[in-house]
């Protein structure tokens, strides 16, 4: 293959202005924590700090919640037309503002400038534009002819796309008229505070939308107020699990999106070049970090070598580097925890006997990097092909029959996404109705729209966010 040499594309910082510190947004207004506590937030490619921001404590949660509970009676009473021009005029701004926000979320994610200016952005703008839609039609959704808010929402985003779960979780609980208190991940707090911006930049009424930044144990306190109505997860299945013993025996209704260990199944008539860019967007696309990743590879024996060879070649185009180069493939690990949690894995994989691959690959010297990875000659039994990664690391397993695919493909506590590679139609459908994950995508992955429901089974969690489904989680029904 021809090697091409790429001159450096940086998009400049300058779009964006970060302030030296945050407090949290509180009833409209931005305030420091109770007890003054602070935490920094860093840029996992250079490990620069990039501010610091407020660590709310229990008070400041109750603060929060009560600012929203007391902006609901208001909000809620709004007809859904007038709900809808806020939600509108968010999407706008959204948009207005894209650069900047996609240019902040790669210097706090880590993630390529690419994916955030090209993926992130354009759906965060896509949902809130769905759900104004939505706002005055909720008696036609199918949740009967008049249904009604929940009341007071306690919403905790992850770390891998805080913009865009953000959107997944605010809009539809704007749209039906509840209020909100969100706590984004400790380690990408700023972009959830910028759209505390762009909220009073729409003239959100004062309470509406509240945003709690913190750790864990900020986290757990929002959960565990009396004063939530709703609690909405993204995240890890052992955190989700917490959440399920907290709420337990409560009022509180609860959507829960987990952790993933997709299959993505290739049968021997896939498109072999189509099925690489869809394995490779899969498994690499935000350095791995996507709860439905397609993290094992099901691939039929007698088209093995040939994808593999196929792959591996892909692989060695891949550029690893600086998230604001548009050049850049895959960028930074979020963080230095998630980047040896990643080694220890890959690690595992080559002492229980897995063959490991990985193209020749600089990593810059400062900040948080793992090259994309393969493993070969992996078992269901690796921990590898069982345990959630999180990271550009591919398990390749094989399968002769579909039924073995399907066996194999469904031998995880996990259920949330799936990916067929065939040309027939019939194959694809028979597979779908086998495989027990919540998404299942056919000839591609990674793919997402605002009017289709996302979620998973099992460990993978419960509920569905997006589409028409996702109101009915912010419904009295």
């Amino acid at each position: 293959m021809p090697v091409f040499e790429y001159a450096p594309a940086p998009e400049s910082r300058a779009v964006v202005d970060i302030a030296p510190s945050y407090g949290l947004f509180i009833d409209g207004e931005f305030r420091e924590a109770g007890d003054g506590k602070v935490f920094k937030t860093i840029s996992p490619s250079s490990e620069e700090v990039l501010s610091e921001v407020a660590q709310a404590n229990a008070e400041d949660v109750d603060r929060a919640v009560k600012a929203a509970r007391k902006a609901f009676e208001g909000w809620s009473a709004l007809p859904g037309s007038e709900r809808a021009k806020y939600l509108f005029r968010i999407a706008r701004i959204v948009q207005e503002r894209s650069r900047e926000l996609a240019v902040l979320e790669s210097l706090d994610n880590g993630k390529p400038i690419r994916e955030s200016r090209d993926a992130d952005l354009p759906l965060v703008a896509a949902h809130f534009f769905y759900y104004a839609g939505w706002a005055d039609k909720l008696a036609y959704a199918g949740y009967g002819a008049d249904p009604k808010p929940l009341g007071v929402a306690g919403q905790i985003i992850p770390w891998n796309f805080p913009l865009l779960m953000l959107a997944w979780k605010i809009a539809p609980a704007l749209a039906t008229g509840n209020t909100v208190v969100l706590k984004p991940a400790e380690t990408t707090p700023l972009s959830a505070l910028f759209f505390a911006d762009i909220c009073r930049q729409a003239g959100l009424p004062k309470g509406v939308v509240n945003i709690v930044t913190g750790d864990g144990s900020t986290g757990a306190e929002l959960v565990a107020h009396p004063g939530i109505d709703k609690v909405a997860f993204t995240g890890s299945t052992e955190v989700g699990k917490a959440i399920a013993r907290t709420v337990a025996g409560t009022e509180k209704k609860v959507t829960l999106e987990l952790g993933g260990k997709a299959a993505n199944i290739v049968f021997d008539d896939a498109p072999i070049d189509q099925a690489v860019e869809g394995i490779v967007g899969g498994i690499f696309f935000n350095q791995g970090h996507v709860c439905c990743a397609g993290s094992r590879l099901l691939v039929q024996e007698s088209v093995q070598d040939e994808l593999l060879d196929a792959l591996k070649r892909r692989m060695r185009t891949l550029r690893v580097g600086d998230p604001l180069d548009k050049n850049t493939d895959i960028g930074a690990i979020n963080s230095a925890e998630q980047l040896a949690r990643i080694r220890t894995l890959a690690d595992a994989g080559e002492a229980e006997g897995a063959e490991r691959w990985a193209p020749a690959c600089e990593l810059p010297s400062s900040g948080y990097w793992f090259a994309p990875t393969l493993f070969t000659g992996v078992t269901q039994a690796h921990r590898i092909a069982r345990e959630e990664i999180f990271g550009p690391v591919l398990s390749v397993l094989t399968f002769r029959t579909p039924d073995e695919a399907v066996a194999k493909a469904n031998n995880t506590p996990y259920g949330l996404s799936a990916g067929i590679w065939t040309e027939k139609g019939s194959r694809i459908l028979a597979m779908a109705s086998k495989l027990r994950a919540g998404v299942i995508w056919s000839n591609t992955f990674n793919k997402f729209d605002p009017a289709s429901p996302f979620g998973g089974y099992k460990e993978s969690g419960y509920g569905r966010e997006g589409g028409r489904h996702g109101l009915e989680a912010y419904l009295n029904v």
